[in-house]
């Protein structure tokens, strides 16, 4: 059931969880113009059937990363503006229809939705061209980030140094928002106390982050254990590596 998590006169935002991968969008309104922006839609039918029963225009896709379950749903989304930084091109991203984020890693740019004004920081790692949004009570942290760990680095694209990186800069970036702005991740996963929520606040993030509180020491960094897996993906990511050599 889509949730509203965030209102307040100038925004909206509605969560839902969608799929087998336990994947989290992310229905971002501006209430003065009724213009939308979904972020990394699973499916876009699903949206574009809340946007028309509320009278909300939905036409901007935000695109945190574009491996396939955080883009499934662009081809349903007819005329919207699809956003994805360039350096997703790395990856294999064919840019059909895409307006281009083309800042440096561990930097931003200024985006607008309506009256909004969002920071689109490059971060990249667990793909080339992460991006992560901050703005109006939130951070929308896609795969680079989840409530207790990080994303993978294993991926074709991936890259653990970078990652390692992109989560120094946005620790940096966490601790000069409000502790109460609402932490919104790309999937939901159970935290090591065993509970599974789909947001936490910046503060709760910020101190129990299993990824976060690793960064420093190389030791800790390197016994993390979800930076890496032995599966298929990790293999395919192999075999895909060997063939653009």
């Amino acid at each position: 059931m889509v949730e509203c998590i965030i209102e307040d006169d100038e925004i909206m935002v509605l969560q839902e969880q969608l799929g087998e991968w336990d994947n989290l969008n992310h229905l971002i309104i501006c209430k003065m113009t009724g213009e939308a922006a979904i972020i990394d839609p699973f499916s876009g039918k699903y949206w574009l059937d809340i946007c028309q029963k509320n009278d909300w225009q939905l036409n901007q896709v935000w695109l945190s990363h574009t491996h396939w379950d955080h883009c499934k749903g662009v081809g349903e989304l007819g005329d919207c503006e699809i956003w994805a930084h360039e350096l997703e091109f790395e990856r294999g991203w064919d840019g059909s229809r895409s307006h281009i984020w083309q800042h440096p890693p561990n930097t931003s740019v200024t985006h607008k939705l309506g009256n909004l004004k969002f920071e689109m920081h490059c971060t990249p790692g667990h793909s080339p061209g992460h991006t992560t949004i901050i703005g109006h009570g939130f951070v929308n942290s896609g795969d680079c980030l989840f409530l207790g760990r990080c994303g993978r680095t294993d991926l074709f694209g991936g890259d653990i140094d970078s990652q390692r990186k992109s989560l120094i800069y946005l620790r940096e970036k966490l601790q000069e928002i409000p502790t109460d702005w609402l932490v919104l991740p790309g999937h939901q996963y159970p935290l090591q106390d065993g509970s599974n929520p789909t947001f936490l606040s910046v503060e709760q993030l910020l101190s129990n982050n299993e990824a976060l509180m690793a960064v420093d020491d190389d030791a800790k960094w390197n016994r993390l254990t979800f930076l890496a897996f032995d599966d298929n993906m990790a293999e395919k990511a192999r075999r895909q590596r060997v063939k653009n050599q």
